[in-house]
């Protein structure tokens, strides 16, 4: 009865614990209970939400549930159990608790979120490129953070691993009856299993281990025994060792695995120093040396039998090194290279990976060290596998000449030039022969050897094509290694002749010329004739002769022939000749019909076509309806656009302004980017009085006519207090209006103020006498506008000074040269 309400006992304290922690982890006293294991994804999600409504992450609450008793594996798996999606749940034994594990890894490797069967302790070396010994053999392989020797946790335990105080065991019983702890191994060296006792593992493998543990177990459960329950030892957790490291870039003393190799402890200590050896590395065990470790063996051929587990309080002393040489030059692995006693020049070629493809391996030059003095000396490849490398020797291994032993070259007229290999009595004939033989366009009367000479200066050998070919000997002359042979093409000696064809062709340019070449042929070439092709064709040929004739002023010879412009294949079928020009005439009469564009107040607005060159602008407002009763008889203009020929007609006039003033670029800006069209006022009084007078303007292509409805308000813009439209008064002038918007503010200028009239004319004041000032008519419909004043500089204080001073002189002068 008494257990049994202990067990009730316990259940309510992790039921009620994790109901504290699901309802309010930040207020909780006591969080030294709570598994999280038994949390549901419910609780979870309430844990998630107390968190979001406080504004504080799950990293910030880690403090506080530390402080309150919860344990910090505990709080791992609750930080894991909120990091994944709702309804899943870490696939884990609850009844293996997770411990920490003691890994060797590097401080940006990132632990893995998996479940491992066991861990270890994170321990963080951070590795610097060692930029100062990067020329030494091998110092790579301990500052690179890629490669860092630690022992895979996952794998199965060593059957010889030795137990030792620090490591844990998971022990556990299946079948009938079940049991499953974790139990560390004492500094005493056993571990305590319940009902079971403390059994003594330290010194013996984890083989021999399993079954005095196995043996200890079947004397309690009778299960065991009989075989109806297995025991199972794993290794849960490993023990951390102290090793010592000298001479290494980092020398000290450092905890590592237990699982941990030589190797792995040489990346920690960040390999040999500047001085340290490579090839001598001491393992010492108790007090004696128990290894040598040449690293490179691994470098070279992979080989890791010295790559030994280590144990506590093991050694390990890099000695400074006795025998360094340099490659330098055409190897694969250039570098500094640590020599053993007895190693040959051929055992250093093979550290280096041998020559590179573009070595000269004859033989390799060496700088060696005397005790005064450098000395310099050759190695032939028959004293490779003798030469014994002595410290501080450079070996110099050179590029290849950049020269062939057996190179000849063809070029030209052949089916295949290119490179090919030279021996000994080859001739003309046998190369071309090589090279797939002469193409049809060979030129036979001749082909040049370029030759190089023994003082490595060219000559040039001709050779008769024709007869080396057939088999003279005289012709068919010898070759030499990097001879080059061109054979000429006949094309090469033909002159690239070209006819032009012209004017009302649809694609005039440049052609070909080739033999035989007739009109029509080029006609058709130049992708036949447009329909505005008149039957006129002007033929241009020059003239050649080998006397000046001085009667004869003409450059050309012109030939005048009809075609029939309806046909591409003309009746003369002339002849062309090279050089020649042709031109097709335009007809006399093929205007396509142009329009103009009428717009505003009359009857029938829309685009008209110009019946004639010279059609008035009345003549097309009356085939246009005429005005409507809106039209304002004064706001009719024509918009003329601006031509691109006007623009550049501007830029090629100098106004003389110097280089620096910017009025002609303002005005070619203007026209090119602000104004569209140039505004033509119609006084269409005078035009509809008399239809023969200048006002009634001519149109061209492109014009627009603008007919203003009728407007009886007067518009005042510009530097006045309120930009507004004014009704229009019969007989008011200027300041009528210019007061009925407030008068003009400080920057307005009243002698320059202008109006604009509807149909787009301009007027100013003007002066009449010497003080009377008279003002442009106001009529409907027009805009008064006042400009700003200029910036005036006034003149300062020194300034009226130095012109008082001038003044003051030339008074003086002006005295003295009447006295």
């Amino acid at each position: 009865m008494k257990k049994l309400i202990t067990v009730i006992a316990i259940f309510m304290a992790l039921f009620l614990s994790n109901s504290i922690v699901a309802q309010d982890i930040l207020k909780g006293n006591d969080l030294s209970t709570v598994r999280v294991d038994y949390l549901s994804d419910g609780d979870i999600a309430k844990i998630k939400t107390q968190l979001q409504n406080n504004n504080v992450t799950i990293d910030q609450a880690e403090a506080m549930a530390l402080s309150k008793g919860m344990s910090a594996s505990e709080f791992a798996k609750l930080k894991k159990r909120l990091a994944l999606p709702e309804g899943t749940k870490p696939t884990a034994n609850k009844s293996v608790a997770k411990k920490k594990s003691n890994d060797l890894k590097s401080e940006d490797e990132e632990e893995s979120d998996d479940d491992a069967l066991r861990k270890q302790e994170k321990i963080v070396n951070k590795k610097v490129k060692d930029s100062l010994n990067s020329l030494v053999f091998g110092s790579e392989l301990f500052d690179n953070p890629t490669l860092n020797f630690q022992p895979n946790l996952n794998l199965a335990t060593p059957v010889n691993y030795v137990l030792g105080p620090g490591d844990e065991l998971q022990i556990s019983v299946n079948g009938v009856q079940e049991f499953s702890d974790n139990v560390p191994v004492s500094v005493e060296g056993k571990v305590n299993i319940q009902y079971v006792g403390q059994i003594s593992v330290s010194g013996m493998t984890i083989e021999a281990a399993t079954q005095k543990i196995k043996g200890a177990i079947s004397r309690v459960y009778s299960t065991v025994r009989s075989g109806q329950s297995q025991v199972g030892v794993s290794l849960s957790r490993i023990r951390t060792i102290k090793v010592t490291i000298i001479g290494s870039k980092q020398p000290g003393n450092y905890s590592i695995s237990s699982l941990a190799t030589v190797y792995n402890a040489l990346f920690l200590g960040g390999g040999p120093s500047k001085n340290g050896s490579y090839r001598n590395i001491e393992l010492i065990r108790n007090n004696q040396v128990y290894k040598n470790i040449d690293i490179y063996r691994f470098l070279v051929s992979g080989n890791q039998s010295d790559n030994v587990g280590l144990k506590d309080n093991d050694v390990i002393r890099i000695p400074a090194y006795t025998n360094r040489v340099t490659v330098e030059g055409e190897a694969k692995r250039p570098g500094i290279f640590e020599m053993k006693k007895g190693e040959r020049f051929s055992d250093l070629l093979n550290f280096a990976s041998g020559f590179n493809e573009f070595a000269y391996t004859a033989s390799v030059n060496v700088l060696q060290k005397t005790g005064k003095e450098f000395k310099v000396a050759d190695i032939q490849a028959a004293q490779y596998s003798s030469y014994v490398p002595v410290n501080g020797d450079v070996f110099r291994i050179s590029k290849i000449l950049n020269r062939f032993e057996n190179r000849i070259i063809i070029d030209g007229a052949v089916f295949r030039p290119d490179t090919y290999s030279f021996h000994a009595g080859m001739r003309v004939a046998d190369l071309i022969r090589q090279a797939e033989g002469l193409k049809e366009d060979a030129y036979l009367k001749r082909a040049r050897i370029i030759r190089l000479k023994e003082d490595l200066t060219t000559e040039i050998v001709n050779v008769d094509l024709a007869k080396a070919m057939n088999a003279d000997v005289s012709a068919n002359i010898e070759l030499n290694k990097e001879d080059r042979v061109t054979v000429y093409s006949i094309l090469d000696f033909k002159e690239d002749y070209k006819v032009t064809i012209d004017g009302e062709i649809k694609n005039p340019n440049v052609y070909d010329f080739q033999d035989n070449l007739t009109l029509n042929d080029l006609i058709v070439a130049a992708g036949g004739l447009t329909g505005s092709a008149s039957k006129r064709v002007e033929i241009a040929r020059m003239i050649r002769a080998e006397e000046i004739d001085e009667k004869n002023p003409n450059k050309v010879e012109l030939f005048t022939i009809e075609i029939n412009p309806e046909s591409n294949e003309q009746a003369t079928n002339f002849e062309l000749k090279p050089f020649d020009v042709v031109n097709i005439r335009r007809m006399a009469v093929n205007d396509k019909p142009e329009m103009v564009l009428i717009g505003g107040a009359v009857a029938y607005p829309g685009k008209y076509v110009l019946v004639n060159k010279k059609e008035k602008i009345y003549s097309v407002i009356q085939r246009a309806g005429g005005l409507t009763s809106l039209a304002s008889l004064n706001g009719i203009k024509i918009k003329r656009p601006i031509k691109k020929d006007q623009i550049e007609a501007l830029e090629n006039v100098n106004m003389n302004l110097g280089k620096k003033d910017s009025i002609q670029n303002k005005l070619k800006k203007k026209l090119k980017e602000d104004l569209k069209f140039a505004t033509i006022p119609v006084d269409w009084d005078k035009v509809s009085k008399n239809q023969n007078s200048n006002a009634n303007v001519t149109l061209l292509p492109g014009d627009e006519i603008e007919v203003s409805p009728f407007n009886e308000t007067v518009k005042v813009a510009g530097n006045v207090l309120l930009t507004s439209e004014i009704p229009y008064k019969s007989g008011k002038g200027f300041n009528y209006y210019l007061d009925a918007v407030g008068g003009l503010d400080a920057k307005g200028w009243r002698k320059k103020a202008y109006i604009i009239y509807p149909n787009g004319q301009a007027a100013v004041s003007h002066n009449v006498l010497l003080f009377f000032r008279t003002s442009p008519t106001v009529t409907p419909g027009s805009q008064i506008v006042v400009p700003e004043k200029p910036e005036q500089h006034k003149l300062t204080t020194g300034e009226w000074v130095s012109i008082g001073s001038v003044i003051t002189s030339l008074a003086l002068l002006i005295v003295t040269a009447f006295k």
